[in-house]
């Protein structure tokens, strides 16, 4: 669990954004979203195969465009 503390002379405002720094930070949100619905092991072994392939595909054309 994510916890800051006011500190001496700081703003509300300054406050907010370090929480939100050190929640971005730890990973906390990005596991929520990912835990939103549930998905199988073959789910997500097809959807890293389907990232993979773009990455890929990404990447040659960045190649191609170099030369």
């Amino acid at each position: 669990m994510v916890k800051v503390e006011l500190r001496r002379n700081e703003t509300q405002r300054q406050l907010l954004k370090r929480f939100q720094k050190s929640v971005a930070r730890s990973g906390k949100l990005g596991e929520v979203r990912r835990r939103r619905w549930y998905m199988s092991k073959s789910e997500r072994r097809g959807l890293a195969k389907k990232k993979a392939i773009r990455r890929k595909k990404l990447r040659k054309s960045k190649r191609r465009n170099r030369k």
